[in-house]
Parts: C-alpha cells; sequence; structure tokens
C-alpha cells in the first residue's frame, strides 16, 4: 500500500511554521495572518450592506466564520497558538459582529435600540479593561460562558437579517425571538462582567 505522505508532509510544514513564527522576529503566524484578513473584510461588508447587497454581505460574512474556524483549527492543531492571536481573534470578531449590526441598524433592518445594547455592551467591556490597565491592575482576557453564548446568538441573528435580505427568505418568527435572546444575553453579560471587574480590583485593594 501507498503512504499517505501529502498530509504528513502538509502537517510538517504547518508545524515547522508554527515554530518558526513563534520566535521573536519572525513575523506573524498563519493563523494571526487570517486573522488580520478577517479584520479587512469589515470594511467591504459594511460597504456591501450601506449599498444594500445583502447577498455579498452574507456570502463575506460566511467567509468570516470559515476563516474564524480555520485559525481557530491552525492555532490548536500545529502549535500556532500566541498571545498576539489571543487579542486579535477576539478584536476581529467584536469589529465584524458591530460594524454588520450597525450597518444592518443603519439600514433599518435592525432595531436601532438592540443596536445601542450590543455597542453599549462592548464600550463598557472595553473601558474597564483599559481603566484596570490604566489603574496599574490589568485584567485577563478571559470570555465568560455568558458572552460566549451572546456571540453566538449575535452570529445567528446577523446571519438571518443577511438571509432574509439577501435572498428573501421569511425567518420573521425566529428572527424575533433571537433579537429577544440577543438582548438578554447582553444584558446579563454586562451584569457578569460588571461583577467580575468589581471582584478583580477588590482583589488589588485587599491585597494592599
Amino acid at each position: 500500500m501507498r503512504k499517505r505522505t501529502g498530509p504528513v508532509i502538509l502537517q510538517s510544514l504547518m508545524t515547522a511554521w508554527g515554530k518558526v513564527s513563534q520566535k521573536p522576529g519572525r513575523g506573524l503566524s498563519i493563523p494571526n495572518l487570517i486573522t488580520l484578513a478577517r479584520i479587512l473584510l469589515v470594511p467591504v461588508v459594511v460597504w456591501a450592506i450601506t449599498v444594500g447587497q445583502m447577498r455579498i454581505a452574507f456570502f463575506l460574512f460566511v467567509a468570516a466564520g470559515i476563516s474564524d474556524a480555520v485559525d481557530g483549527f491552525l492555532a490548536k492543531r500545529f502549535h500556532m497558538a500566541s498571545e498576539l492571536g489571543a487579542y486579535l481573534d477576539p478584536l476581529a470578531d467584536k469589529a465584524l459582529i458591530v460594524s454588520i449590526y450597525v450597518s444592518l441598524g443603519i439600514a433599518g433592518t435592525l432595531p436601532i435600540s438592540l443596536i445601542i445594547l450590543v455597542v453599549s455592551r462592548d464600550i463598557m467591556i472595553i473601558g474597564a479593561f483599559l481603566l484596570a490597565w490604566l489603574v496599574d491592575r490589568p485584567m485577563k482576557v478571559r470570555p465568560l460562558l455568558t458572552s460566549k453564548a451572546n456571540t453566538v446568538a449575535q452570529i445567528l441573528l446577523a446571519a438571518l437579517v443577511l438571509a432574509e435580505q439577501g435572498f428573501g427568505f421569511s425567518f420573521v418568527v425566529v428572527s424575533r425571538l433571537t433579537m429577544v435572546l440577543v438582548a438578554v444575553l447582553t444584558l446579563l453579560s454586562i451584569a457578569f462582567y460588571l461583577a467580575e471587574w468589581m471582584r478583580h480590583m477588590n482583589s488589588f485593594g485587599a491585597a494592599h
């Protein structure tokens, strides 16, 4: 029987690239480059939504989701995980989701109240992390379970709305229920992050 040398060679090359990219001064890893490409997709998706090209926006959104799965797989499978990637990946996700929500709100396909809630939540979390860092009490980037569930719900809602607008599908009931779910999870996420932030800040006060 012939040996399957192709996958073995590919795995060896990817592992070698991962080891090289982790060394100081050797550049970005492949997962980081994929994440950066996802960030560069953001203005294109915003353009597609604002000019009414919802099908293009939908396919770009799907491509971004696939790229997110691919860079996560490569980082874990070929040991390419890095501290930079830990910051870039959630940044890319948030940049894409918030931009899509704001664009859909401007287009009138999502309630402005929901947009304000989603954007305000992210601003509050970023502000809390920055404040902790400024007072020399930095917090680790550690997504909570409610935050992960919220992100999944936000992605589902964006996909539903883009599919409705781009292909004429009718998901009225599902979309409205998902909007309610996003709102509830966003509020819960704010509450849990606030509790975590206060616990973190108080722990420093108790230690000193």
